[in-house]
């Protein structure tokens, strides 16, 4: 999820051949060969390398091939998470917000990982689902998002799939920005370690029984937000590495300069250091781990003041994205793929407890302003704060009253983030696809009763992740298999719990999300009309961007 919390440094090497069990499966790539391990009726590759270490001069450099090994290295474990920011959130809750964090930790972390049918020979050409985790761009791993219930829930609906997972750089290490990086073609690291490990799936996935033709992207919060930008990457040109998009809480959306990140570039240099040499970058790349950790622990991070503001986050770099990502939408310069795309009703309440000290209502304008959108005039700020004005009842968490309110400003404050970062570009990207090509979208209101924070960013990952009577996972088996989110009509009742159920695509005359509701697996249907006024200020205003 865009708020997930993570740390550390081990080393993950390969030394040699090492002894395994000789039944485990062993798959041959260009560079070196793998063995996995079989779990009943899904087998796993975990922590195959899909690029070299980017350690020493690596370091905030784009991804490079992985080297040749030798002998059967082991496929079994997870590899190392990269190295994770910093965070928490604010103890102004009764109650604790659970967060999970990785045990292994390096620089070396660029693993890609594995899980398909066991009974699957490699010619059998099976689509993939490329899952990206989410985390703010500052924290996450692939080890917190296991597959294998995907796969088999997959042979159930006789729509068997491939999961893959790839770790990648972030925060400092993954999205870096500032003129020094922008001359060195090092912006976006993140996203560049993504795209590889989509190439790598391009280039290996037809060794486990794959088929590099059929591939979604899929993720959620920020690993949603990276789908959105794959879209549009490079004018839209991918080159053939996915056919369709899958996003939980997270569309395209409107990226500031790289400019916007000096300030944390010079932060860096100045803590570490190096504002004296003659090559800040160069020196940046060889101080020491504890150092540039220390350094980065000091920037802002989610659950600060300056919330989805980011320190650490993809910008325009006149490279892979040269204009706001919502106007190559508009210009019809993204992937023309199939896409669905959805919220959690509540999306801003966890990024709003670490701004509770604003109660005023000229606190809340000069913060909206301040803090995400300085191109707004002074009459333009106005009109958001009227469509989000500070009546609790007409805040976040929705539908729940009075009740609920940190301070004055709160639930106001949850509903324009929710709004600004995730539903608003998401009913921009829909309304703007709809008429070039299949979009669907949905809405999840389950587990409203949480105090304080309502149906909040990441609660939906249970729905795609846990198979256990969750339409979710149904639907994104579905869509990988057919690039459709419905149950086929010939499958039986007692299969799908989809089946019997129409998702309408999202179309302009009638945007429908599909909604789901109490209890699982009780679903509605949602006019995507709400908060109208609100929503179209912000997408007015996002495409003012940069």
């Amino acid at each position: 999820m865009l708020c997930r919390l993570l740390v550390g440094v081990t080393l993950y090497g390969f030394l040699g051949a090492r002894s395994a069990p000789t039944s485990a499966p062993i798959v041959t790539l260009s560079y070196g060969q793998f063995q996995g391990v079989v779990n009943g009726t899904a087998t796993s590759f975990l922590g195959i390398p899909y690029a070299q270490p980017p350690l020493g001069p690596l370091r905030f450099a784009p991804p490079h091939t992985p080297q040749s090994v030798a002998g059967v290295q082991q496929a079994t474990s997870y590899g190392a998470a990269c190295p994770q920011q910093a965070s928490h959130v604010a103890n102004v809750l009764p109650f604790p917000i659970n967060e999970r964090a990785p045990s292994n930790v390096s620089e070396d972390c660029l693993f890609v990982n594995v899980v398909k049918p066991t009974s699957i020979s490699t010619d059998e050409k099976l689509p993939v689902i490329f899952w990206i985790y989410g985390g703010g761009f500052e924290t996450g791993d692939t080890s917190l998002s296991d597959g294998t219930p995907l796969v088999e829930r997959s042979l159930v609906l006789n729509e068997p799939v491939i999961f893959v997972s790839a770790n990648y750089r972030m925060n400092a290490f993954g999205f870096l920005a500032s003129e020094e990086v922008k001359s060195a073609r090092s912006t976006n690291i993140g996203l560049r370690d993504q795209r590889f490990a989509i190439e790598w799936v391009n280039q290996h996935i037809a060794e486990f029984g794959g088929d590099p033709t059929k591939v979604i992207i899929w993720g959620e919060s920020a690993g949603a937000l990276s789908v959105g930008l794959h879209l549009v990457m490079f004018n839209g040109n991918t080159d053939g590495l996915f056919r369709g998009a899958f996003m939980e809480s997270g569309s395209p959306y409107a990226l500031r300069d790289v400019s916007a990140g000096q300030q944390y570039y010079d932060q860096l240099v100045e803590y570490t250091g190096c504002s004296g040499e003659s090559d800040t970058l160069d020196c940046l790349r060889y101080v020491s781990f504890d150092s540039l950790m220390d350094a980065i622990k000091m920037t802002p991070n989610i659950y600060n003041y300056t919330s989805l503001n980011l320190a650490w986050q993809p910008r325009l770099d006149d490279d892979i994205f040269v204009r706001n990502p919502e106007h190559s939408i508009e210009m019809g310069l993204w992937a023309q793929v199939p896409t669905v795309s959805g919220d959690c009703d509540d999306e801003g309440t966890v990024f709003s407890l670490g701004s509770t000290n604003i109660t005023t209502d000229s606190e809340f304008v000069e913060y909206v302003q301040r803090n995400y959108i300085p191109v707004a005039s002074a009459s333009q700020i106005a009109a958001v704060a009227e469509a989000y004005p500070a009546d609790p009842a007409q805040g976040s968490p929705f539908g729940t009253g009075d009740a609920n309110n940190l301070t004055s400003q709160y639930k106001r404050l949850a509903a324009f983030q929710g709004d600004w970062e995730f539903q608003a570009p998401r009913r921009l990207f829909q309304r703007t696809v709809s008429s070039q090509h299949d979009t669907w979208g949905f809405l999840y209101k389950r587990d409203k009763s949480t105090p304080y924070l309502g149906s909040y960013h990441s609660t939906d990952l249970v729905e795609f992740f846990d198979v256990s009577d969750y339409i979710g996972a149904d639907a994104l088996i579905n869509f990988a298999y057919y690039l459709n989110p419905n149950a086929p009509t010939n499958l039986p009742a007692n299969v799908s719990y989809l089946s019997g159920i129409q998702w309408p695509k999202w179309e302009a005359g009638s945007p429908q999300l599909l909604t789901f509701i109490e209890p699982a697996p009780s679903l509605s249907l949602t006019e995507d009309t709400y908060r109208a006024t609100g929503m179209s200020l912000i997408s007015e205003l996002s495409l003012k961007f940069p």
